[in-house]
């Protein structure tokens, strides 16, 4: 019955109908994609056709297979999604080779907007000897990252915290309170602020162990970098079923890296670095950002397919 979906979404215009409705088939009926081909002549029956109906149709308003089902491959780990997260990319795996090779044996990490978590919990995968702390705004998305930590055996070596950007860390190492954007103040001039409430369903550690005054090896982000004013004309795919929180990066797409840019140095050991995901056409911009904030050698990294995608910066 898949070939019958696979025609449906092909008259839709579907990049992959074939494969979209493969994978859709077999998640409704819980069959691997082996077991579909030897058990394709087996009839369907009635109620798991109508969850495979289901299924298909919300590929046909356009919502992602990965949304679909719950779950999207990256760096060869499986990441559960969530309404508040962004589908890992492809593209972003560029960003864990290089953080893997910048981060020194027994270094610690901290991930900015880590949505899945897929960026630290890859890195920590892969390198038994670090540690990390994540961040985001997004209760919601903290959830996942949470639920992914434990899905790969990490969960012991990252700390989540909610908030926007620095702020979760509370303290800079040169004292004072981190404010709104993550803008140091004064000790004696920082006030009290309320945590925002967690949505219903997220359970959210507000106040996780460590903090004080934290300072880290690395610092990793892929941040919301496209244009206010282009989210609109995305593809419905990504207009209508991801967040707009984790796609806005403002009117010019630079925000996230202004603020990451002007407070990375608070938190980084000497010859730390940062490493942010960029859009393709914004290297020169955000590694002018980087040089102001004086951070050392500042390097455009391209992707395989030869575009911007990673700024490299070394804090001096």
């Amino acid at each position: 019955m898949w070939r019958n979906w696979r025609d449906a979404l092909d008259r839709q215009g579907f990049a992959s109908p074939a494969l979209d409705a493969k994978l859709l088939a077999g998640h409704g009926l819980g069959l691997s994609a082996l077991d579909m081909a030897l058990r394709e002549n087996e009839p369907v029956e009635a109620g798991a056709a109508e969850r495979i109906a289901e299924l298909m149709q919300r590929r046909l308003t356009g919502e992602s297979v990965a949304r679909i089902i719950g779950e999207r491959e990256f760096y060869d780990l499986a990441f559960t999604l969530n309404g508040a997260t962004l589908e890992p990319r492809p593209e972003t795996e560029l960003l864990v080779d290089m953080a893997l090779d910048a981060l020194p044996q027994g270094g610690r990490l901290l991930d900015l907007g880590t949505g899945t978590g897929c960026i630290p919990i890859a890195v920590l995968v892969n390198r038994a000897d670090a540690s990390g702390v994540a961040t985001d705004l997004s209760a919601g998305a903290l959830a996942a990252a949470r639920n992914n930590a434990e899905r790969h055996g990490v969960s012991e070596r990252i700390g989540f915290r909610h908030g926007s950007w620095f702020e979760p860390l509370v303290t800079s190492p040169f004292g004072g309170e981190v404010g709104p954007q993550g803008r140091v103040r004064g000790p004696s001039s920082a006030p009290h602020r309320e945590k925002a409430p967690s949505p219903a369903g997220f359970a959210v550690d507000l106040s996780p162990e460590g903090r004080g005054e934290e300072r880290f090896d690395l610092i990793t982000s892929n941040p919301p970098y496209i244009t206010s004013a282009i989210v609109e004309t995305l593809a419905p795919e990504v207009r209508d079923f991801d967040p707009r929180l984790a796609l806005d990066g403002g009117p010019d797409g630079l925000a996230p890296y202004r603020v990451i840019a002007g407070e990375a140095g608070n938190w980084l050991k000497p010859g730390g670095r940062v490493l942010v995901e960029i859009g393709y056409d914004q290297g020169e911009a955000v590694a002018g950002l980087f040089q102001a904030a004086g951070f050392g050698p500042v390097v455009v990294h391209k992707d395989l397919n030869g575009l911007d995608r990673v700024v490299s910066a070394h804090h001096v």
